[in-house]
């Protein structure tokens, strides 16, 4: 729990967000696993706020859908016109007040498109308003390059904030300042609530803003104030797809850092992608051009990659994946993946087994020791322990209409392109014959062989394909063979 508690946290995400150009509301566009409004959400939670209330507009039945997936305790206040900053916010506190929420303490207000911003870099800046005694506190960045930025202009003897100055209205000296608002804000929550009753709408947008609140109580004779972010990409925006692209970079950058610092070995972090719920054990290691995706967890002394893409997938302590796609599936301690497998929902690879190339293992549940080296297909299905499914092996789990099961035992030997046309059951310790079709159950111990007798038709090249390349070579052999009777 938060140190300073605040009364309540309000997240701003009712924008459309147009120059995303996408049918896709801006706050829901995902980096990292998360979209964008799920960071800030994730943020504010670090607070352990009293309450968790976003605005929505645009779209805001699918965003309000989304939320109550991510967070289902947050609240959704809707803005039902694009009015402004202050307005959103008066929106906000107008729901809780609905609700018989009466605001004593800090409201802090934060924006839907940064999600970069921490739980940390929040709790500093409810730390600084409680220790300063402010009645607004700015978080507020130190950017190499503040154009476009509003400045944030200081009293020399206190450090109290004085104004913020937009780019086009600032002197070439409040230009030169390189400290900006971010937009994020902590308010006495009693002050809060008078000051956005005296907020004016006579300006160039006719909208109500936030900022206005700060030239009020500053009016009142109160204190406003800043905490500066430790680091200033934190509060970066999203408005387009560069910017996202970018944000998703530091993001990823952040989360590598963090696994290394614990133990992993991330070989090349340019070239390697993780979702921020992947979970890693020390001494894991992590081969270029993977990804890990979803609640991806790798354990300890695992190896992934190359070019692997893991969701949702559990890589148990010195297992090793390269090549490989899985999805919803468990890799068991020391088993073998891949190259070039491919794992679907409901696979469970037990301890030192192994799924090799090409191989696609679906709803499969594979015994400590198994084997399935080569170009198969293993679905619906329970393989046992220590057994071998030979090479180019298919599992037939579906007529058409409803999928099947098939049971192999312990310590099996499967022939190479055999098909187990589900329901079948081969017993412990069977045994069966290459190019098989295995349609009824096989006892405990006994060898089965479905396939027809061969039979050879001497000369048929000779008579059905005269001249060609194939008889020609036919003729020279038996001339060879006859010269060396």
């Amino acid at each position: 729990m938060s140190a300073n508690r605040p009364a309540a946290v309000v997240v701003l995400a009712a924008g459309e967000g147009t120059r995303m150009k996408s049918a896709t509301p801006k706050v829901l566009h995902a980096i990292c696993g998360r979209s964008l409004v799920g960071h800030v959400v994730a943020a504010s939670r670090e607070l352990d706020p009293e309450n968790l209330v976003v605005v929505v507009g645009h779209a805001r039945e699918q965003v309000r859908a989304h939320l109550a997936e991510v967070d289902p305790a947050v609240r959704t206040a809707v803005q039902h016109e694009q009015n402004g900053t202050g307005h959103a916010v008066r929106t906000a506190l107008e729901e809780l007040s609905n609700d018989g929420v009466a605001l004593d303490g800090t409201v802090i207000v934060v924006c839907g498109d940064t999600p970069l911003l921490t739980g940390e870099t929040l709790e500093q800046l409810s730390t600084t308003h409680a220790a300063d005694k402010n009645a607004v506190t700015v978080l507020s960045a130190e950017v190499p390059d503040s154009t476009g930025y509003g400045r944030i202009v200081r009293d020399g003897a206190t450090g109290a904030v004085t104004a913020i100055v937009e780019h086009k209205d600032a002197s070439e000296e409040q230009r030169a300042i390189r400290e900006i608002n971010s937009g994020v804000f902590a308010f006495d929550g009693r002050l809060l609530v008078d000051a956005l009753g005296k907020v004016r709408t006579d300006n160039s947008q006719g909208e109500e803003y936030l900022t206005d609140v700060l030239g009020i109580v500053r009016e009142a004779g109160h204190r406003v104030g800043a905490a500066v972010a430790g680091d200033h990409r934190e509060i970066l925006g999203i408005n387009n797809r560069v910017q996202l692209a970018e944000a998703r970079r530091l993001l990823n950058e952040r989360l590598l850092e963090r696994a290394m610092l614990a133990g992993v070995t991330v070989v090349d972090p340019a070239s390697t992608w993780v979702d921020v719920a992947v979970e890693f054990e020390p001494d894991a290691v992590v081969q270029p051009g993977t990804q890990l995706l979803g609640a991806t967890r790798i354990g300890g002394g695992a190896e992934v990659g190359p070019n692997s893409r893991l969701t949702d997938t559990v890589v148990g302590a010195g297992a090793v994946a390269s090549f490989t796609v899985a999805e919803g599936a468990r890799i068991g301690d020391g088993a073998q993946v891949g190259p070039y497998a491919y794992l679907r929902p409901g696979t469970d690879l037990g301890p030192k087994a192994k799924a090799g190339t090409y191989v696609e293992m679906k709803n499969a549940s594979i015994g400590e020791g198994t084997k399935v080296p080569h170009l198969s297909y293993v679905g619906d299905a329970t393989i046992g322990e220590y057994t071998n499914i030979g090479a180019a092996s298919v599992f037939v789990n579906y007529d058409g209409e409803a999928k099947h099961h098939t049971t192999v035992g312990s310590h099996c030997k499967t022939g190479s392109d055999n098909m187990f046309v589900a329901p079948v059951t081969i017993g412990d310790g069977a045994y069966t014959a290459a190019g098989s079709v295995i349609t009824k159950d096989v006892p405990p111990g006994s060898l089965a062989v479905a396939r027809g007798q061969q039979r050879n038709i001497e000369g048929w090249v000779a008579r059905k394909r005269p001249g060609s390349a194939a008889a020609q070579a036919a003729s020279a052999a038996r001339q060879e063979s006859e010269g060396e009777r």
